[in-house]
């Protein structure tokens, strides 16, 4: 039988996390045309059940496909030597002031074409899907121009339709000042405001819109600018935030509605409780923490004081968290957050499609996309506990499974 979205598909005997928690017994899961169509705990599965699909696994952990919810995957060149830097003593603000940092990949990305950025891209990208990731966003930011940060989505949604995976764009014009703007951070803000947003909108390149508010960066004031012309576009609302100092940014953010708020290291109790208020996600980046060597730790307890989701992305990019890995950041997230590896697998999966506005992904729930992946392990901790690469047996987008299995359903 041909792997097309109108198969029937059947695993077997299958450990269950739904994106919210372990279901408490062995599950058959039962896919039909891109869609979870039956679950079904074992002792209560037939024979007669699985006529008519073709069955396809047996055993194993079963995990919605990952969520990557923060990612910068669109660039050109390296900071390696920035790496090098920091360990010799330098901050990121240092290297940001010094013409480094951002500013140094916005030189290479505007130098570079679509072709060479997409080829630069895949590769990124695959690894994240041989991971077990099936929905990703992808952020601009490196171009901070008209042209170029329209370049950067355009080749962002190119991805989503070279490789099977979901991708979600983001227009993150009001990342950094370019240097045409010195001293001029409202006239840039304006651009962003008057022409990338329509532009952007009016092409159908960007789901959402993001910002970058820090003492190095823009004011709340200019992010409330930008805010408002997402809002008047009918784009979503993210925001980096508190990352480097509390600017209040993610309090302003929940006020517009904002879907998350990003890195949030010196996030405060009032802005945890403007974002429980207004749905707004926490989204944790452990890897630009760990690169960084950062100290201050997001308040993971008040997060969970007041019920704010925690989501858990990748924020792969050049300068701060050169990190392909999506199970890397779930043990990163336990062991420098103290997460359980619970909340991690959850902030990579429902808690993960929260923060992109669309909560039917990252779930094993009947009626959900079928958007699954099958792992070599035993119970679901483990993908949070070991580093370790090759676990994924199946990934499977849409109905379709896009990693080979190499292991017999006879196995059970």
């Amino acid at each position: 039988m041909p792997n097309t979205p109108s198969s029937s598909l059947l695993w077997r005997d299958v450990c269950v996390f739904d994106g919210l928690q372990v279901l408490p017994t062995p599950m058959a899961v039962q896919v039909r045309a891109g869609r979870i169509v039956a679950l079904t705990p074992m002792a209560a599965f037939t024979d007669a059940q699985a006529i008519g699909y073709r069955e396809v696994g047996c055993g194993g952990v079963m995990t919605p496909g990952l969520v990557d919810c923060h990612t910068h995957l669109v660039f050109a060149g390296s900071r390696a030597e920035e790496f090098e830097q920091r360990l010799e003593g330098a901050s990121y603000a240092d290297i940001a002031r010094a013409g480094g940092g951002i500013l140094s990949t916005v030189r290479a990305t505007r130098a570079a074409s679509e072709e060479q950025l997409l080829a630069q891209a895949l590769p990124r990208l695959q690894a994240l899907l041989a991971d077990g990731v099936t929905s990703v966003e992808i952020k601009s930011g490196y171009g901070l121009n008209l042209a170029d940060e329209l370049k950067m989505l355009r080749v962002a949604r190119r991805l989503g339709e070279t490789l099977p995976v979901r991708v979600v764009t983001t227009l993150l014009g009001a990342h950094a000042l370019p240097p045409e703007f010195t001293d001029d951070a409202d006239g840039y803000i304006a651009l962003v405001c008057n022409e990338m947003i329509p532009a952007a909108a009016a092409e159908g390149l960007a789901d959402a819109v993001d910002v970058f508010c820090e003492h190095i960066a823009f004011s709340p004031a200019q992010c409330e600018r930008v805010f408002q012309a997402a809002q008047r576009h009918g784009l979503g609302i993210k925001v980096h935030a508190e990352q480097l100092s509390n600017q209040g940014a993610s309090a302003l953010g929940a006020r517009y509605g904002a879907l998350s708020a990003d890195h949030i290291e010196f996030l405060d109790e009032a802005g945890v409780q403007a974002m429980a208020a207004a749905g707004t996600v926490a989204t944790l980046l452990p890897g630009a923490f760990h690169t960084l060597r950062e100290t201050q730790l997001p308040p993971i307890a008040l997060l969970r004081r007041h019920g704010v989701p925690m989501a858990l992305a990748s924020d792969a990019n050049p300068g701060t968290s050169p990190i392909c890995f999506p199970t890397l950041l779930l043990n990163l997230a336990c062991t420098l957050f103290r997460l359980t590896p619970r909340e991690a697998l959850a902030g990579m999966t429902a808690h993960a499609a929260q923060a992109l506005g669309l909560p039917e992904l990252g779930r094993i729930a009947v009626g959900a996309p079928a958007d699954l992946c099958l792992w070599a392990i035993q119970q679901p901790a483990e993908l949070a506990y070991a580093v370790q690469p090759g676990r994924l047996r199946q990934r499977v987008f849409n109905g379709i499974i896009s990693h080979p299995s190499g292991v017999s359903a006879h196995e059970c």
